[in-house]
């Protein structure tokens, strides 16, 4: 029993002192986190303080040239100066020169202008023929920002408007105009406040053709007037595709009349491909036409008898209304685009017509 008692009285001593070390090696652990805390405090204030002198050195510096700047009489020559002077003089003044992400090289902005090529920009700006703001330039690299007046020969350079081209699934009984004194609903009301929230409503846009009030489709809007004439001119038979529903059961007969031709009050014309929808129903029919006259579509079933109830143009110069859907728009992207200014005359046009039955 008494050896019991020894036995646990050395056991709680050798834990008080293993306590005690684990103590003591704690303090000084935090002791030496403390210190390294310290100096790391003294190295950033030191920084600090270093900083603040040169910040103040600087400072001191920037006014002396600015006093001697404003000591220097004021030359208002017609002098030549580069695009490093132009640089100089700015920090001489101590005015942070905006960054040249807002603008671009000078030799691009005039070749934006449609002016010339980047190469014949480069050439007018070296021979001194270019003025910035009353400046002659004569760095092809300037850095032209907004706002700036750039000049060739004194007259000034007009910026080109940016090109945009809009997609309009257009909706019944909407007016294809740009206004109605009438006050009824245009294609651009529908597209206006949408241009606005993309900040394109200072640019206006027009409609490529035309189609009825209760017409619905593809209607392309925009403001490259090249493209529209391009595309509306009847000279070009751009491919147009139309979904057509009639008051009543289109004969075969007719259907063989429209392929190879009717005589109209304006000429003979014939739909380039005619089909039924669906082959359950006879009242509905896909037509395709290069043909730019007004209404042709309609006018061509009205020459036969038939009213046309609906009618639907599900394509234009390519272009469908795939995920749009009736009443909404988009801006064209870049493969369109090109594809539209590449676009050529259908080569249907070089295939002969069909002989009459």
């Amino acid at each position: 029993m008494k050896r019991k008692e020894t036995g646990s009285k050395r056991n709680i001593e050798s834990e008080n002192k293993r306590l005690k070390e684990t103590t003591d090696d704690k303090l000084q652990l935090d002791d030496d986190i403390q210190k390294r805390v310290k100096r790391i405090q003294k190295a950033f204030d030191e920084a600090d303080l270093e900083s603040n002198e040169k910040r103040t050195k600087s400072k001191s510096k920037s006014g002396e040239d600015s006093k001697n700047l404003e000591s220097k009489p004021n030359n208002k020559s017609n002098k030549r100066y580069s695009l490093k002077d132009y640089k100089t003089k700015t920090e001489a003044l101590d005015v942070e020169p905006k960054s040249p992400r807002d603008g671009m090289r000078l030799n691009r902005f005039i070749a934006h202008s449609g002016i010339c090529s980047r190469r014949d920009a480069d050439e007018l700006i070296k021979s001194g023929r270019i003025k910035v703001d009353g400046k002659i330039i004569d760095a092809p690299g300037f850095n032209w920002l907004p706002g700036m007046k750039v000049q060739l020969d004194g007259k000034l350079i007009q910026p080109e408007e940016k090109k945009i081209y809009v997609l309009l699934n257009k909706p019944k009984n909407t007016i294809t105009t740009t206004e109605d004194e009438n006050g009824r609903l245009t294609v651009m009301d529908i597209v206006k406040n949408g241009l606005d929230r993309k900040g394109l409503g200072h640019i206006r846009v027009y409609p490529i053709g035309r189609l009825d009030r209760n017409t619905t489709g593809v209607l392309l809007l925009t403001n490259d007037g090249d493209l529209a004439n391009k595309l509306a001119h009847p000279s070009n038979e751009v491919e147009k595709i139309y979904q057509v529903r009639t008051d009543k059961n289109i004969l075969p007969e007719d259907m063989k009349k429209l392929a190879n031709g009717i005589e109209l009050e304006d000429g003979m014309i014939h739909a380039d491909q005619i089909a039924f929808v669906h082959e359950m129903t006879k009242d509905e029919v896909g037509v395709v036409v290069h043909s730019g006259k007004n209404r042709i579509v309609r006018r061509m079933f009205e020459h036969l008898g038939y009213e046309v109830l609906k009618l639907d143009r599900v394509s234009f110069a390519g272009l469908t209304k795939k995920d749009l859907p009736r009443g909404r728009w988009r801006l064209l992207n870049d493969n369109e685009i090109r594809n539209l200014k590449f676009l050529n005359k259908h080569p249907s046009k070089a295939v002969k017509k069909p002989k009459k039955s």
